[in-house]
């Protein structure tokens, strides 16, 4: 049997099918969310809640890898999933069920990258010290210009993303979008594993945002608050992940706890339009579409994949 990949938008209910999945296989789960591998930070990156026990992080009784196990002052790459995914794949006695929304990663997994660039310190300081002087969005207006379609990919408070953008741009002396095919033409490479792509209705998607985020705010401000107390950075790579830069300024007084909600609101429903666009590229995944919230069902989506799966 193939792997299980369960990719879609923020929202989407990618753990929960996943969690179904792994259940009725008696396997384990991969986590493809690059701000997932925090400690301590739980409730903005919506990881799931569990345990480590054995050397495992346990969620409703299933082993799910790839989560929580980082500092939030380290960093974790492309690179780094697909070693440590490659890892725990290479001698596996049952197929895995991947799930998350970082779409490169599994893209970088699955279909592979071009070489790229290695970092230059000097070109490097010199962007570093454009940023500074320029801003953030000059920057990310220099990327726009020498891709486009990394530039609509990146946002531009990612200041590190569209600096490593601009880089590959300059060093290889094309777009940096253009590197990251793998020899991609539009079908997800089939041989051993299976996609499935959770698409939701956008307005009804919106909705599922919305209200996650309400929910989550407050704990959010605490989870803030903890890190912080323990001694980590504001400027510490976990603290970049969407919506805490927005906590941040609230429990600093400069901005109000509506202004906070709604603008981590708006955030994530532009990455969950950068999601859709990425995963709608793969032309041949089995494409679950949901325009009701009872659409939903766990249950009968799982049989659904299953079924799908032992008539390939």
């Amino acid at each position: 049997m193939k792997h299980i990949v369960i990719v879609g938008p923020t929202a989407s209910g990618k753990t929960e099918l996943a969690l179904a999945l792994a259940r009725k296989l008696d396997t384990q789960i991969i986590s493809a969310d690059s701000r997932q591998v925090f400690r301590a930070l739980t409730v903005g990156t919506a990881k799931p809640q569990g345990h480590w026990q054995d050397g495992k992080y346990w969620v409703e009784g299933v082993p799910y890898h790839l989560v929580d196990f980082l500092d939030p002052a380290e960093s974790f790459d492309v690179a780094s999933f697909c070693t440590r995914a490659g890892q725990l794949t290479a001698n596996a006695e049952k197929p895995f069920v991947f799930a998350g929304g970082t779409g490169m990663y599994i893209h970088a997994h699955f279909v592979g990258l071009d070489p790229l660039p290695p970092s230059d310190p000097a070109l490097r300081a010199e962007l570093t010290a454009f940023a500074t002087e320029k801003g953030k969005e000059a920057l990310h207006a220099r990327l726009t210009e020498l891709d486009p379609i990394s530039a609509e990919q990146i946002p531009v408070g990612n200041i590190q993303r569209v600096m490593r953008a601009v880089e590959i741009c300059l060093l290889a002396g094309r777009a940096a979008s253009s590197l990251k095919s793998g020899g991609f033409f539009g079908q997800f490479p089939e041989e051993n594993a299976l996609l499935v792509y959770l698409n939701w209705d956008k307005e009804l998607l919106n909705k599922r945002i919305e209200k996650r985020t309400q929910t989550m705010l407050d704990p959010m401000a605490e989870e803030t608050r903890a890190l912080l107390s323990s001694g980590a950075s504001e400027d510490c790579n976990g603290l970049k992940s969407l919506g805490y830069p927005q906590i941040l300024q609230w429990l600093k007084g400069e901005k109000s706890k509506e202004e906070t909600l709604e603008k981590i609101i708006t955030l994530t429903r532009q990455y969950a339009k950068r999601q859709r666009t990425w995963f709608n590229r793969y032309k041949n995944a089995l494409r679950l579409d949901f325009s009701a919230a009872q659409d939903f069902d766990v249950e009968k989506i799982t049989d659904r994949i299953l079924n799908y799966c032992g008539n390939l």
